[in-house]
């Protein structure tokens, strides 16, 4: 069973503090491997914040092939952050050899919202095809303000390795995601440790879905940034991101897309037609089995939810300038031990709980 956090503050925070949330919960994460996403990023990168950060990690030859890729496309780099590592002996991490998080202008081309996001995303997409074609690299994100990395190892040398313990104020973040865990259920390989990331979605999740071969192949013909199913858990991000961003859906109906309510609990609603309409023609993006997620938007908005049954835990607490979700409560009384635990939630299966910019919780029932 895999562990998840996020921290979302008021002010900025540094990554040891999600680290801090995720170590006490030890057991259940097997020392695999640590990756996070963070998100509304302060420090060396506070002037940059509407430009595009690509994070990749690769090889030598990987960073000629997307430098050439990049200037070919017209993109101009702004600012580069690589990190210098610290390389103790008998640390437990498969390094790569480079670590790039860089920031581009847009080509001038590019002029709107919508013309920018899709570019983006094709340039992920087309730079990721290269290095897997090569061997060479991944590449994990390429979106303004945001920042993703994912190793593996054990996560306190993951830590020391890329002097995430210390804390000096350039790499720091109000909005973070993380996990401790590779995907251990199959191959190990980078891209399938949580969390996911995709147009300003990210998405980790606590557990598996037993529906994984039909939420794939039915999401394989729904968009083409719905690629790699290296993890069960990647369908909840792609059903993230089909029903907000391309069917322009509020987000309570994802809970009713992923955790239909059975029939006899429809009829008796006053919105039952659209109900069934969304349980007929989405049936192939519910999903089964234990599982939990957190996820963030490209609002800035974070939430949660269970699975129709509960069968995995969270619990969300928080005081007034910073609310944090965890899979067990002793990480949250590692970051926050002065909180008022009364006012701490334990989401339930029937609903969707949200943490908005101003730190409000919001519960919404399905």
């Amino acid at each position: 069973m895999c562990r998840i956090g996020s921290i979302k503050s008021k002010v900025p925070v540094h990554p040891s503090k999600a680290l801090h949330l995720m170590l006490p919960q030890q057991e259940g994460h097997d020392n695999s491997g640590f990756a996070m996403v963070m998100q509304d990023l302060y420090g060396i990168f506070s002037n940059y914040k509407d430009k595009p950060l690509l994070s990749l990690a690769c090889t030598q030859a990987g960073a000629h092939l997307v430098e050439e890729y990049m200037d070919s496309h017209n993109f101009l780099q702004l600012a580069e952050w690589i990190p210098v590592p610290d390389k103790k002996p008998d640390l437990d991490i498969q390094a790569m050899p480079y670590y790039i998080f860089r920031n581009y202008d847009y080509p001038e081309h590019c002029d709107s919202k919508e013309e920018r996001e899709e570019l983006l995303l094709d340039t992920r997409l087309a730079l990721r095809e290269i290095l897997d074609c090569a061997g060479e690299g991944y590449v994990y994100s390429f979106w303004p303000d945001v920042l993703t990395l994912k190793e593996i190892g054990d996560p306190r040398d993951i830590a020391t390795y890329f002097r995430l313990w210390d804390d000096n104020g350039c790499l720091v973040a109000k909005n973070i995601i993380a996990q401790c865990r590779q995907n251990t259920n199959y191959d190990i390989v980078r891209y399938a440790a949580h969390p996911f990331f995709l147009q300003g979605y990210t998405l980790c999740a606590n557990g598996e879905n037993t529906f994984y071969t039909k939420n794939k192949e039915f999401q394989k013909s729904l968009h083409r940034g719905y690629i790699g199913f290296e993890s069960d858990s990647q369908n909840f991000l792609y059903t993230l991101h089909y029903v907000l961003h391309e069917l322009k859906w509020p987000l309570p109906y994802y809970k009713h897309v992923i955790t239909p309510l059975p029939f006899a609990e429809i009829d008796q609603r006053e919105d039952r037609e659209v109900l069934k309409a969304i349980r007929q023609s989405l049936a192939n993006l519910e999903i089964n089995g234990p599982n939990t997620i957190i996820a963030g938007l490209p609002d800035g908005r974070m939430m949660t939810c269970c699975d129709s049954k509960k069968l995995r835990p969270v619990v969300l607490g928080g005081d007034d300038t910073m609310v944090a979700i965890s899979s067990e409560v002793c990480g949250l009384n590692e970051i926050l031990p002065h909180r008022d635990m009364t006012k701490d939630i334990y989401p339930n299966e029937r609903e969707i709980v949200v943490i908005d910019n101003e730190l409000e919780v919001k519960r919404w029932k399905q």
